[in-house]
């Protein structure tokens, strides 16, 4: 394999595996993309309830955890990344959502021309293969399949009929002109199978472009500078470290914890914090690793007697014998679930722009990550804050590329997220205690002698953690904590651009996969109108 290329991508996730697939359309160039796990397409990958396997384990994860968080009593959160092609898309719940048309309009009222909601809606509808839904709002040709559930859970529609028993709207398409309210996910799924940004947009291609190259179990330790122009990437690989060139530009998309660190390792952000670490300040950027947000979550748990959910039982053994081979002769039933198959959007409050909860009715009593396993079967509910306040970093541990850095969301932080967050639990009972609803539970195992608003502050703070939408730590933006302008490409650098969640400047209403493709999309037209 030569050692240089025009491009070097440093993360194979979701923008890693959208810039190495549509950039290599173009015979004439040569791409590199540095995956730290492994091949993406693994048994755990491909069937949906393979999450079950991963998102508690290090399995195609980097399972990191939080420093200590005031505002949680002192907990470490945990922090599960996606380690393998297809990154945090490999192993996530599927769900497909943009977020709200006024986060992107927000963006682009921040300084960030050509953000709004009207121009990064093209690109969703270019990555997108959606195969319910054909109008102005959804595209039908692009690499990410979005499909509705196979999973045909009658569960689905006592959650429905609870949702218009708590007098709550509902809503067919979260993607659509109206956000608000309940209903089923769609998913990142084809013929009942994950369909992850590695399918999508990379794995076809691996060995039909001879200018596609894929290196995995390849650690980034440091990009390489000189005279002021990212010139290529440090990689360790097998033990060997060796520099991988790039002619024209290194582009990161490690996500909003390693990308951030890459910089700093490599001399790029505070240079105050840098020399306390011994770090040679190639480039005073101070906003890298500041300005992380992340969506705070709690999840309600409900045990129940129905084999429709989840659950460690005998009956529940012998359901998914059956589940197995219909899930091989159909490709239907339990084994394609995302678990988190219903859910929605609400307000705290009637005059708010947008909504500012989410949702994910989990179709398994899942605690702390389904880290902790319970006998019998049972369902949960998250529900998340959506703008939160609290804005934390990530920061170096110290100068070990190998070790994981310094992640502190400052989870309820500022007191009004805390208060949010009462108001959301209150409203989450209020869908879980609807008849329809209350009918599958047998029994609350965490909120039932939960009453005064204390009382649920006390709850939250024992309970609340990630609900997985770590952004922001390279804001793009164009006042002096950006690290990165309106095309991406990082300020006062050459041939260094940032493609994944951490150039978010705010977080936006929703699941971030499918923002992460969107940006990706538009980040390849930059590069090919030379911006």
């Amino acid at each position: 394999m030569s050692d240089e290329f025009d491009f070097v991508v440093v993360g194979g996730g979701s923008g890693g595996s959208v810039m190495a697939g549509r950039l290599t359309e173009d015979p004439e160039i040569s791409v590199c993309l540095l995956e730290a796990g492994g091949g993406g397409d693994s048994w755990a990958v491909k069937m949906p309830v393979g999450a079950l396997a991963m998102v508690p384990t290090k399995l195609n994860n980097w399972a990191f955890e939080t420093v200590p968080q005031a505002g949680l009593n002192g907990r470490r959160g945990y922090q599960p990344r996606g380690k393998t092609l297809g990154g945090s898309s490999a192993i996530n719940a599927m769900v497909y959502i943009r977020g709200h048309r006024s986060d992107y309009d927000h963006w682009a009222e921040l300084g960030n021309s050509g953000w709004s909601f009207d121009e990064v809606l093209p690109y969703f509808k270019k990555s997108e293969h959606n195969e319910q839904f054909s109008n102005a709002w959804h595209g039908q040709d692009g690499p990410l399949w979005v499909s509705d559930l196979r999973t045909d859970n009658p569960i689905h529609q006592q959650y429905l009929e609870a949702a218009r028993q708590a007098g709550y709207p509902l809503t067919s398409d979260f993607n659509a002109e109206q956000q608000e309210g309940l209903g089923v996910y769609q998913v990142t799924q084809k013929d009942g199978e994950r369909w992850s940004a590695a399918r999508g947009y990379l794995l076809p291609h691996l060995g039909q472009r001879s200018n596609l190259h894929v290196e995995t179990g390849a650690y980034a330790e440091r990009i390489v500078i000189e005279q002021g122009r990212a010139v290529g990437v440090e990689v360790r690989q097998g033990g060997q470290l060796r520099v991988l060139r790039a002619r024209r530009e290194v582009i990161l998309a490690a996500g909003a914890f390693q990308s951030p660190q890459l910089l700093m390792l490599s001399g790029i952000g505070d240079g105050v914090e840098l020399r306390k670490l011994g770090i040679q300040v190639r480039h005073h950027l101070p906003g890298v690793g500041k300005n992380l947000q992340d969506h705070p979550d709690f999840v309600f748990c409900h045990k129940s007697d129905s084999l429709d959910t989840f659950g460690i039982s005998a009956s529940g053994s012998l359901r998914m014998f059956k589940e197995l081979q219909r899930f091989r002769n159909e490709r239907r039933g339990m084994l394609t679930s995302n678990f988190a198959e219903c859910g929605g959007f609400l307000k705290t409050r009637a005059d708010l722009p947008a909504p500012n909860l989410q949702l994910h009715f989990v179709m398994a009593c899942v605690e702390n990550h389904a880290r902790k396993l319970h006998v019998g079967h049972g369902f949960s509910c998250h529900v998340c804050l959506l703008r939160p306040k609290s804005v934390g970093d990530v920061r170096l541990r110290n100068t070990n590329p190998q070790d994981a850095p310094l992640i502190d969301p400052k989870f309820l932080d500022d007191p009004q997220d805390l208060e949010d967050m009462v108001d959301a639990f209150k409203m989450t009972r209020k869908l879980l205690d609807a008849p329809a609803l209350a009918a599958y539970s047998k029994r609350d195992i965490r909120t039932a002698a939960v009453q005064s608003d204390e009382e649920i502050r006390a709850l939250l703070r024992s309970y609340v953690d990630t609900v997985y939408h770590p952004i922001g730590t390279c804001k793009m933006g164009v006042d002096q904590a950006a690290v990165v302008d309106p095309t991406l490409r990082v300020i006062g650098m050459q041939g260094l651009r940032i493609v994944d969640a951490s150039i978010m400047p705010t977080l936006i209403g929703g699941n971030t996969n499918a923002p992460v493709i969107m940006i990706a999309e538009k980040a390849v037209d930059f590069i090919r109108q030379g911006r």
